[in-house]
């Protein structure tokens, strides 16, 4: 008998997922397997004063998590993709990556007004400098501020009035069975989403094979090239900046059709662009080429410099 440890981090929002990827692994591994849970605390759990971009981004979600599974005290981890840096520790790879459930984000409102209809300088929160820069690009009048905690966290600071809205990832609103409490989906058009929004991963040992094959049993294909595309695309930007990136991409009868922004936090310079083809790397490469060229390079020396000051 071999017992399989799955490591996520210890939100509701973190474990429901977990259970919900262990269902579906349960129905593709050997009889004589057992599942066992293993909720672990990440610092990005511990630091919750400042915004995810001072202390280190989104890995702060997900180290503890890869060393425990490096050290083999766990055999697969199961995290938000969204939370994943572009490059992962020698040894370790993505088993799978799950269908993905809508990427969009969405609005709560106290009042129940829709982003357009907030009144001038209503109060948003979020931790995302993606999401800020789009709000303010779309509601220059508005003001964001910062909100970090798990989801109850933050819909309680919501309801108890810090906030007139916080923005939200709806894939995890829909896994929560919050949906009644959304004011209004935001459209790609105002708000592009965060690559790998909305998609798991189930990240393992590179040498496990056991695993490995189990996991490919809950891969889904499609998920896995578009989000590889958008995780190129990202990774050509990154080296320690904290610049507001979406990509999202969609598979177009057998093409990757990728969409990307590059903005400045503030909002008021937003570089857009977009790039098909069939090799999931090569779009997201050829996307961050376009937008290096349309003065995304010149963006990222600015807001780098602003941050050394």
């Amino acid at each position: 008998m071999r017992t399989v440890t799955v490591g996520t981090r210890r939100s509701q929002l973190a474990v429901i997922q977990t259970e919900w990827v262990i269902q579906r692994l349960q129905k593709n591994i050997p009889e004589d397997w057992k599942l066992e849970l293993e909720k672990m605390i990440t610092r990005g759990d511990q630091i919750l004063h400042v915004t995810l971009s001072k202390v280190g981004g989104k890995g702060l979600f997900v180290k503890e998590i890869e060393q425990a599974l490096l050290d083999e005290r766990i055999d697969l981890a199961v995290h938000s993709m969204k939370d994943m840096p572009g490059e992962q520790p020698e040894g370790l790879t993505f088993g799978a990556v799950t269908l993905r459930e809508d990427p969009r984000d969405c609005l709560l409102s106290r009042s129940g007004l829709k982003l357009e209809d907030l009144p001038e300088n209503a109060i948003v929160g979020t931790s995302s400098l993606r999401r800020q820069a789009q709000i303010l690009a779309f509601r220059p009048d508005l003001k964001v501020e910062p909100v970090r905690g798990n989801l109850n966290t933050r819909y309680k600071k919501l309801m108890d009035g810090q906030f007139d809205a916080i923005v939200l990832a709806y894939a995890g609103i829909q896994r929560m069975g919050w949906e009644d409490k959304v004011t209004q989906i935001l459209s790609e058009e105002v708000m592009l989403p965060a690559v790998g929004q909305g998609a798991l991963a189930v990240q393992c040992r590179f040498n496990d094979h056991e695993i490995m094959e189990a996991l490919q049993r809950i891969n889904d294909l499609e998920t896995e090239q578009t989000v590889s595309a958008e995780r190129t695309f990202l990774h050509a930007f990154e080296g320690g900046c904290h610049l507001p990136i979406a990509g999202y991409a969609v598979l177009v009868e057998d093409e990757i059709r990728l969409r990307g922004r590059v903005a400045h936090p503030s909002g008021r310079t937003v570089l857009k662009g977009e790039r098909k083809g069939k090799n999931p790397e090569e779009v997201g490469r050829l996307l961050a080429k376009d937008l290096m060229e349309k003065g995304a390079r010149k963006l990222l020396d600015e807001v780098r410099e602003g941050e050394e000051q």
